[in-house]
This record gives C-alpha cells, sequence and structure tokens, in this order.
C-alpha cells in the first residue's frame, strides 16, 4: 500500500491566527501547521487525509490517522502514517509537491504501548471509513 502523492497545499492561515492543536492523549499540548492535503487512490475510492507540521518536539512532517481497524486490530485512537520527527521520511519530490506514504509503515504512537506518552492523535478529518490492514497492528 505505498503511493507517491500530491500534497495539495492548504489556505495560508489567517494573520494572526493561532497554531492547530491536535487532540491529544495527555495534557500536554503540542503546535502543528496543516500544510495541505494528500489524495489516496485506494482500491476502494480516494481518500483524503491532511498532512501537518509538527511545530514543536522535534519538528517534521506528520500524518496521523485513524481507520476501521481501530480499537480492535490497531490502537483505538488511530496511528501514525508518517511522522518524520522519528525518521519516517520515505521521500517524495520536492519539485513536483510529492510525498511517498506507505501503509506497511503505519506505527502506533508511543502512548499505545505506555499511557505516560502523551500522543497527539488524529483529527476528525484524518479519519478513514476504511479498514488499513497494513503497518503496525497489535497482537
Amino acid at each position: 500500500m505505498r503511493f507517491e502523492v500530491a500534497v495539495e497545499p492548504a489556505p495560508p492561515p489567517m494573520p494572526g491566527a493561532l497554531a492547530l492543536e491536535l487532540p491529544n492523549s495527555g495534557t500536554d499540548t503540542l503546535s502543528f501547521t496543516r500544510l495541505g492535503r494528500i489524495e489516496i487512490p485506494f482500491r476502494d475510492g480516494e481518500r483524503a487525509l491532511s498532512v501537518f507540521w509538527m511545530a514543536g518536539y522535534a519538528g517534521g512532517l506528520f500524518v496521523p490517522f485513524r481507520d476501521t481497524t481501530n480499537g480492535d486490530e490497531t490502537y483505538a485512537a488511530g496511528r501514525y502514517l508518517l511522522d518524520t520527527a522519528k525518521g519516517a521520511d520515505l521521500g517524495g519530490d520536492p519539485e513536483r509537491g510529492t510525498i511517498v506514504v506507505d501503509f506497511n509503515f503505519a506505527t502506533q504512537p508511543s502512548c499505545a504501548f505506555d499511557p505516560r506518552w502523551a500522543c497527539p492523535l488524529a483529527p476528525t478529518e484524518n479519519r478513514l471509513d476504511i479498514a488499513i490492514r497494513a503497518g503496525e497492528r497489535l497482537g
């Protein structure tokens, strides 16, 4: 389930707009900027996910997602498709504005293994209505 997809840029934030805060498993807050959206051509039809830039921590591109396997086959609060802060960068083409996403590399957030970790979670806009049976799963 590997795709090279174009990042459709998000409109620029309004002047003076505050950074975006994603849902979080803990009490800490992390700042994000929505860079744009990617359209993924699944067999069941195209689905879109937002791409974020993580302002704090180690920075980098970040794509959290949820799907219909959550809570049963995967961590209930979702997984990460791309987290460049942790070295998960599969490449792309900056000139064409593309990134490579591969669901085989989807990971569970740290909070799936220990509740002491606070993890940013997928916002509503990154919830897929299909099952992604690839990547890291429970058991």
